[in-house]
Protein backbone atom coordinates (compact mmCIF):
# COMPACT_ATOMS: atom_id res chain seq x y z
CA UNK A 1 0.00 0.00 0.00
CA UNK A 2 2.83 2.44 0.84
CA UNK A 3 4.36 1.68 -2.57
CA UNK A 4 1.06 2.48 -4.26
CA UNK A 5 0.85 5.96 -2.73
CA UNK A 6 4.46 6.63 -3.75
CA UNK A 7 3.54 6.07 -7.39
CA UNK A 8 2.15 8.75 -9.69
CA UNK A 9 -1.25 7.02 -9.85
CA UNK A 10 -1.30 6.58 -6.07
CA UNK A 11 -0.60 10.28 -5.50
CA UNK A 12 -3.41 11.24 -7.88
CA UNK A 13 -5.83 8.91 -6.08
CA UNK A 14 -4.82 10.38 -2.71
CA UNK A 15 -5.23 13.87 -4.16
CA UNK A 16 -8.70 12.97 -5.44
CA UNK A 17 -9.80 11.51 -2.09
CA UNK A 18 -8.74 14.66 -0.25
CA UNK A 19 -10.53 16.74 -2.93
CA UNK A 20 -13.78 14.80 -2.38
CA UNK A 21 -13.55 15.38 1.36
CA UNK A 22 -12.90 19.11 0.94
CA UNK A 23 -15.68 19.53 -1.64
CA UNK A 24 -18.11 17.88 0.77
CA UNK A 25 -16.89 20.21 3.52
CA UNK A 26 -17.47 23.26 1.29
CA UNK A 27 -21.04 22.14 0.66
CA UNK A 28 -21.64 21.60 4.38
CA UNK A 29 -19.95 24.90 5.29
CA UNK A 30 -22.07 26.85 2.81
CA UNK A 31 -25.24 25.13 4.08
CA UNK A 32 -24.50 26.39 7.59
CA UNK A 33 -23.32 29.86 6.59
CA UNK A 34 -26.38 30.56 4.42
CA UNK A 35 -28.41 30.24 7.63
CA UNK A 36 -26.81 33.53 8.74
CA UNK A 37 -28.90 35.19 6.01
CA UNK A 38 -32.06 33.10 6.34
CA UNK A 39 -32.24 32.78 10.14
CA UNK A 40 -29.60 34.30 12.45
CA UNK A 41 -31.05 32.42 15.43
CA UNK A 42 -30.75 29.05 13.69
CA UNK A 43 -27.25 29.97 12.50
CA UNK A 44 -26.24 30.70 16.10
CA UNK A 45 -27.68 27.41 17.35
CA UNK A 46 -26.05 25.30 14.62
CA UNK A 47 -22.71 27.13 15.02
CA UNK A 48 -22.78 26.58 18.78
CA UNK A 49 -23.53 22.89 18.31
CA UNK A 50 -20.68 22.49 15.81
CA UNK A 51 -18.34 24.57 17.98
CA UNK A 52 -18.94 22.58 21.17
CA UNK A 53 -19.52 19.08 19.83
CA UNK A 54 -16.57 16.86 20.90
CA UNK A 55 -16.74 14.75 17.71
CA UNK A 56 -16.51 17.87 15.53
CA UNK A 57 -13.85 19.61 17.61
CA UNK A 58 -11.53 16.72 18.41
CA UNK A 59 -12.03 14.34 15.47
CA UNK A 60 -13.45 16.05 12.38
CA UNK A 61 -11.61 19.35 12.83
CA UNK A 62 -8.13 17.75 12.97
CA UNK A 63 -9.08 15.56 9.98
CA UNK A 64 -10.14 18.69 8.06
CA UNK A 65 -6.88 20.49 8.82
CA UNK A 66 -4.90 17.43 7.77
CA UNK A 67 -6.93 17.18 4.53
CA UNK A 68 -6.27 20.84 3.69
CA UNK A 69 -2.52 20.56 4.33
CA UNK A 70 -2.29 17.20 2.55
CA UNK A 71 -4.24 18.43 -0.50
CA UNK A 72 -2.05 21.47 -1.03
CA UNK A 73 1.25 19.71 -0.33
CA UNK A 74 0.32 16.86 -2.68
CA UNK A 75 -0.82 19.42 -5.25
CA UNK A 76 2.55 21.16 -5.17
CA UNK A 77 4.37 17.82 -5.43
CA UNK A 78 2.31 16.75 -8.46
CA UNK A 79 2.72 20.15 -10.10
CA UNK A 80 6.49 20.00 -9.62
CA UNK A 81 6.66 16.55 -11.20
CA UNK A 82 4.35 17.56 -14.05
CA UNK A 83 6.43 20.68 -14.66
CA UNK A 84 9.58 18.60 -15.00
CA UNK A 85 7.80 16.20 -17.36
CA UNK A 86 6.45 19.04 -19.52
CA UNK A 87 9.93 20.43 -20.13
CA UNK A 88 10.64 17.29 -22.11
CA UNK A 89 7.15 16.71 -23.55
CA UNK A 90 6.78 20.23 -24.91
CA UNK A 91 9.71 19.65 -27.25
CA UNK A 92 7.50 17.18 -29.13
CA UNK A 93 4.03 18.32 -28.15
CA UNK A 94 2.19 21.57 -27.63
CA UNK A 95 0.70 21.10 -24.14
CA UNK A 96 -1.51 24.18 -24.42
CA UNK A 97 -3.35 22.58 -27.33
CA UNK A 98 -4.29 19.52 -25.26
CA UNK A 99 -5.31 21.07 -21.95
CA UNK A 100 -7.33 23.98 -20.63
CA UNK A 101 -5.81 27.17 -19.22
CA UNK A 102 -7.17 26.28 -15.79
CA UNK A 103 -5.65 22.80 -15.77
CA UNK A 104 -2.24 24.34 -16.52
CA UNK A 105 -2.58 26.97 -13.81
CA UNK A 106 -4.08 25.03 -10.90
CA UNK A 107 -0.98 25.85 -8.87
CA UNK A 108 -1.72 29.60 -8.99
CA UNK A 109 -5.37 29.29 -8.05
CA UNK A 110 -4.23 26.91 -5.30
CA UNK A 111 -1.76 29.46 -3.93
CA UNK A 112 -4.47 32.15 -3.95
CA UNK A 113 -6.86 29.85 -2.09
CA UNK A 114 -4.12 28.95 0.40
CA UNK A 115 -3.56 32.66 1.10
CA UNK A 116 -7.30 33.06 1.60
CA UNK A 117 -7.36 30.14 4.05
CA UNK A 118 -4.68 31.98 6.03
CA UNK A 119 -6.92 35.07 6.14
CA UNK A 120 -9.93 32.94 7.07
CA UNK A 121 -7.97 31.37 9.94
CA UNK A 122 -6.94 34.80 11.23
CA UNK A 123 -10.53 36.04 10.99
CA UNK A 124 -12.38 33.09 12.48
CA UNK A 125 -10.41 29.99 13.47
CA UNK A 126 -7.61 31.53 15.57
CA UNK A 127 -10.02 33.71 17.60
CA UNK A 128 -12.25 30.68 18.15
CA UNK A 129 -9.33 28.55 19.32
CA UNK A 130 -8.21 31.37 21.64
CA UNK A 131 -11.70 31.75 23.13
CA UNK A 132 -12.35 28.07 23.72
CA UNK A 133 -8.96 26.50 24.42
CA UNK A 134 -6.93 29.35 25.91
CA UNK A 135 -9.58 31.41 27.67
CA UNK A 136 -11.65 28.30 28.38
CA UNK A 137 -14.93 29.95 27.36
CA UNK A 138 -17.27 27.46 25.67
CA UNK A 139 -20.45 29.40 26.44
CA UNK A 140 -20.82 30.83 22.94
CA UNK A 141 -21.65 34.23 24.38
CA UNK A 142 -19.86 37.57 24.25
CA UNK A 143 -20.05 40.69 26.39
CA UNK A 144 -22.32 43.29 24.82
CA UNK A 145 -24.11 40.76 22.60
CA UNK A 146 -27.51 39.37 23.50
CA UNK A 147 -27.67 35.60 23.07
CA UNK A 148 -25.04 33.63 21.17
CA UNK A 149 -22.18 35.54 19.52
CA UNK A 150 -21.60 33.75 16.20
CA UNK A 151 -23.87 35.78 13.93
CA UNK A 152 -22.62 39.05 15.37
CA UNK A 153 -18.99 38.01 14.82
CA UNK A 154 -19.69 36.96 11.23
CA UNK A 155 -21.42 40.22 10.36
CA UNK A 156 -18.65 42.25 11.99
CA UNK A 157 -15.98 40.60 9.83
CA UNK A 158 -17.68 41.73 6.64
CA UNK A 159 -18.14 45.36 7.68
CA UNK A 160 -14.86 46.47 6.04
CA UNK A 161 -15.00 46.61 2.22
CA UNK A 162 -11.36 45.53 1.76
CA UNK A 163 -12.05 42.24 3.52
CA UNK A 164 -15.15 41.65 1.41
CA UNK A 165 -13.17 42.29 -1.77
CA UNK A 166 -10.48 39.84 -0.62
CA UNK A 167 -13.14 37.20 0.02
CA UNK A 168 -14.82 37.78 -3.35
CA UNK A 169 -11.52 37.49 -5.24
CA UNK A 170 -10.60 34.34 -3.31
CA UNK A 171 -13.93 32.68 -4.06
CA UNK A 172 -13.64 33.54 -7.77
CA UNK A 173 -10.30 31.70 -7.79
CA UNK A 174 -11.93 28.87 -5.83
CA UNK A 175 -14.53 28.61 -8.58
CA UNK A 176 -11.83 28.42 -11.24
CA UNK A 177 -10.00 25.79 -9.20
CA UNK A 178 -13.15 23.72 -8.78
CA UNK A 179 -14.07 24.04 -12.46
CA UNK A 180 -11.16 21.76 -13.31
CA UNK A 181 -10.64 19.99 -10.00
CA UNK A 182 -14.15 18.52 -9.72
CA UNK A 183 -13.96 16.48 -12.92
CA UNK A 184 -10.27 15.78 -12.44
CA UNK A 185 -10.94 14.15 -9.05
CA UNK A 186 -13.48 11.76 -10.60
CA UNK A 187 -11.16 11.06 -13.51
CA UNK A 188 -8.36 10.10 -11.11
CA UNK A 189 -10.72 7.59 -9.49
CA UNK A 190 -11.81 6.23 -12.89
CA UNK A 191 -15.32 7.61 -12.52
CA UNK A 192 -15.62 9.49 -15.81
CA UNK A 193 -16.06 6.47 -18.09
CA UNK A 194 -19.35 7.01 -19.94
CA UNK A 195 -20.33 9.87 -17.63
CA UNK A 196 -17.82 12.57 -18.52
CA UNK A 197 -20.34 15.08 -19.88
CA UNK A 198 -22.66 14.56 -16.90
CA UNK A 199 -19.83 15.04 -14.42
CA UNK A 200 -18.61 18.11 -16.30
CA UNK A 201 -22.11 19.60 -16.08
CA UNK A 202 -22.34 18.86 -12.36
CA UNK A 203 -18.81 20.18 -11.87
CA UNK A 204 -19.63 23.46 -13.64
CA UNK A 205 -22.75 23.89 -11.52
CA UNK A 206 -20.84 23.11 -8.31
CA UNK A 207 -17.96 25.43 -9.21
CA UNK A 208 -20.43 28.29 -9.75
CA UNK A 209 -22.98 27.70 -6.97
CA UNK A 210 -20.52 27.16 -4.09
CA UNK A 211 -18.36 30.29 -4.66
CA UNK A 212 -21.42 32.39 -5.60
CA UNK A 213 -23.11 31.36 -2.36
CA UNK A 214 -20.17 32.44 -0.22
CA UNK A 215 -19.80 35.69 -2.20
CA UNK A 216 -23.50 36.44 -1.69
CA UNK A 217 -23.16 35.91 2.07
CA UNK A 218 -20.17 38.28 2.32
CA UNK A 219 -21.81 41.02 0.24
CA UNK A 220 -25.18 40.62 2.00
CA UNK A 221 -23.67 41.08 5.46
CA UNK A 222 -21.51 43.98 4.27
CA UNK A 223 -24.56 45.96 3.19
CA UNK A 224 -26.77 44.85 6.09
CA UNK A 225 -24.45 45.13 9.10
Amino acid sequence: MSGFFKSSIGRKVAMALSAFFLMFFLLQHLSINILSVLSPETFNEVSHFMGTNPLVQFVLQPVLIFAVVFHFVMGFVLELRNSRARKVAYVKNNGAANSSWMSRNMIWSGITILAFIGLHFVDFWFPEINTKFIQGDWSGTMEGVEGLRYHEELVHKFAHPARVIAYVVAFIFLGLHLAHGFTSAFQSMGGTAGRKKTLQTIGKAYSIIIPAGFIFIAIYHHFNH
